[in-house]
């Protein structure tokens, strides 16, 4: 999915740069477009603890939390137009972040009556502190609720394609930033912490909420053309089939039942986070043919597939 050469960007919508202080540990970490099965791998590896809030910095032999990355002067400076989001993945990130943004603006109060508050998205990379802990990149995109911010290392998009198997077009990026959001909405609606008291199985609710967050991803994908900055220009060009295909295939390739066969060589379905391939396509595909965030409601679907 393209952005309009002549859009402009926000970047005081993303924070970047090397880490500060950091933050007491714990809290509820949600995973995002493959972030929570990248926490399932771990736990493969390491034992379910690190789906429980222990620091996955510490579990998956990360570096120092806020190393290296983009600085904030750069970001300011390199990411201006649509014409820079088509060309750098960090300037694309800042680009979805601003289009989302701009859209839960206007389909908060329309759909649900409510205002939106805006969610800033902290680009970083290797490792970063935030109010649930102290990540690495391993984590993959994260929403922390404590301090109602997205992380995104940007090297993710690579391994998105190269490990997990997903297409590299840019709207199979940009459904990873429009899942974060997803997550903000949930947490703004109340109804986030339903991934935490029920957090694994089929049809537990940490699936029913990754689920949501695909679905509102694909209500935001409907109407991402006609989102606008502050003087009017709409940030992205309209969707092709190429586009969903894309969209799909990232979908696809961060299904738990597909993360399970290539890591253990079995699908487990007791343990799963996000919910299969199959499921994740179909509740995005239900937001984006809608276009209504109301029918992403799989906290009460009778059946999620």
């Amino acid at each position: 999915m393209s952005f309009n050469d002549d859009a402009g960007l926000d970047t005081s919508q993303v924070e970047s740069g090397g880490g500060g202080g950091g933050f007491p540990g714990g809290g509820l970490v949600v995973g995002g477009g493959a972030g929570g099965i990248l926490l399932l791998i771990l736990a493969l590896v390491f034992g379910p603890g690190v789906l429980g809030g222990q620091d996955p910095s510490t579990a998956g032999g990360a570096g120092s939390a806020g190393s290296g990355g983009t600085s904030q002067g750069e970001i300011t400076q390199r990411c201006r137009t649509g014409a820079d989001a088509n060309a750098n993945v960090e300037c694309r990130v800042v680009g979805t972040v601003n289009s989302v943004q701009s859209y839960w603006a206007t389909a908060l109060p329309r759909f649900f009556g409510t205002n939106y508050t805006r969610a800033t998205t902290r680009l970083y990379s290797g490792a970063v502190p935030s109010a649930c802990g102290t990540a690495s990149n391993q984590v993959g995109p994260f929403y922390c609720p404590r301090d109602g911010k997205a992380y995104i290392d940007a090297s993710f998009f690579t391994e998105l394609t190269s490990r997990f198997g997903a297409d590299s077009g840019a709207l199979a990026q940009e459904y990873v930033v429009a899942h974060e959001y997803g997550h903000h909405v949930q947490d703004l609606l109340g109804v986030l912490d339903a991934a935490q008291q029920d957090p694994q199985g089929p049809e537990s609710g940490s699936v029913r909420i990754e689920l949501m967050a695909d679905c509102f991803a694909g209500a935001w994908a409907h109407d991402a053309s006609t989102t606008t900055d502050a003087q009017g220009n709409t940030y992205l060009k309209p969707l092709t089939q190429n586009d969903i295909r894309s969209a799909l295939s990232a979908a696809s390739a961060v299904g738990d039942d597909r993360i399970q066969q290539k890591a253990q060589g079995r699908v487990t379905p007791e343990s799963w986070t996000h919910g299969s391939s199959a499921e994740r396509q179909k509740w995005f595909l239900t937001g984006y043919r809608s276009g209504d965030p109301r029918q992403c409601d799989t906290l009460h679907a009778t059946s999620l597939n």
